[in-house]
């Protein structure tokens, strides 16, 4: 199964059918004009996401100027944090929110399975490279890469591993690696399922042997920085936002064996259990994120677009079409149905502190 859609035919997915449009529409973008049907549009939307806060800072003032009557509020946490506020809410009968923008599509079929989430027709689905809910319950709105990282300050590249597998299998490297807790990331859930599947179970149990450190991005980064760590396994857009503004000189390298890019969701909750019951408004927004616009917003983010018609690319990134063609695929249905199995085998061999 095909996570791109036809027009990529480059980074495939396990046994998630979803359904594919065809690619094409209007040479001038299609959809909506945001500009003119935003000032309609008032009250309360609040949004549940894993995006780092400072990205999300940056948000919200390009959101201000085109909802000027909406009250868009952000909940920002870790996929962890985030499934537990639900699975709580959920209890209750009620979310706080109105919109989720979660790590990896594992979750939103979690969330569809369960029935607490609003159908929405985007009117530019055409436009999108990935795989989206045939219903229209979720649809992708960014893209987070996982890759490896160095410094080339304290190594020469040649000296660091140059694929996931050798991460795992180079035993000069014990010790000195790092990489991010599939326990409460949804990215590094992601990869660490993409790996399992393409190398087995062996790979998880190198990387205990590896005795890699399970630790956040930014620790990692920072242990990468003073040379405490040799590499580390993290998201792109981690990297490339320190290049662009702390002038950085730590380089990403894309994985000879495939990077792992991660297509995260929107969603919209139904009425009957969202916060403000402002579905006119959560549609608005969906748009609004999955428009040209509101893409070139996500790239200024350090992540990828979702649209075939914007070639804007992160800082220092490479293009879409170009990461593509070397890629580790993932099982989003795998994901789900045994996340709780997978994430034992982990902790069976990984020491998490």
């Amino acid at each position: 199964m095909k996570l791109t859609k036809k027009l990529c035919g480059l980074f495939t997915v396990g046994a998630l059918v979803l359904g594919l449009g065809a690619c094409g529409g209007d040479a001038s973008g299609g959809g909506k004009d945001i500009s003119v049907v935003n000032s309609d549009v008032s009250g309360k939307v609040v949004i549940y996401t894993s995006m780092y806060e400072d990205i999300i800072e940056n948000m919200e003032k390009q959101l201000e100027k085109a909802f000027p009557n909406v009250d868009v509020e952000f909940f920002q946490g870790g996929s962890g944090t985030i499934q537990s506020k639900i699975a709580a809410e959920m209890d209750a009968g009620k979310l706080g929110c109105d919109i989720l923008m979660v790590a990896e599509p594992s979750y939103s079929l979690e969330l569809k399975e369960a029935g607490i989430l609003h159908k929405y027709d985007f009117s530019d689905k055409s436009k999108l490279v990935f795989d989206y809910d045939p219903e229209g319950y979720w649809y992708p709105v960014r893209v987070c890469n996982m890759v490896l990282a160095y410094n080339p300050d304290k190594y020469d590249k040649s000296e660091v591993p140059q694929s996931m597998k050798a991460f795992a299998e180079d035993r000069t490297m014990k010790g000195k690696l790092s990489m991010s807790n599939p326990l409460t990331s949804g990215t590094a859930y992601s990869s660490v399922v993409g790996l399992l599947d393409k190398y087995g179970e062996d790979y998880i149990k190198a990387l205990g042997e590896q005795e890699v450190a399970i630790e956040s991005g930014s620790v990692a980064l920072t242990k990468l920085e003073t040379g405490e760590c040799s590499e580390i396994m993290v998201l792109e857009e981690s990297v490339l936002k320190k290049r662009e503004e702390e002038n950085s000189t730590l380089e990403v390298i894309y994985p000879e064996d495939g990077s792992i890019p991660v297509p995260s969701p929107i969603m919209i909750v139904d009425d009957e259990y969202s916060a403000n019951a402002n579905i006119e408004a959560a549609e608005a927004v969906e748009e609004y994120f999955l428009s040209k616009e509101g893409q070139k917003m996500i790239v200024d983010g350090w992540m990828y677009a979702v649209r075939t018609d914007v070639e804007e690319k992160p800082y220092d990134g490479i293009a879409l079409t170009e990461l593509l063609k070397n890629t580790i695929p993932v099982d989003w249905e795998k994901c789900y149905r045994q996340r709780e199995e997978i994430r034992t085998m982990f902790e069976e061999y990984v020491t998490v502190q």
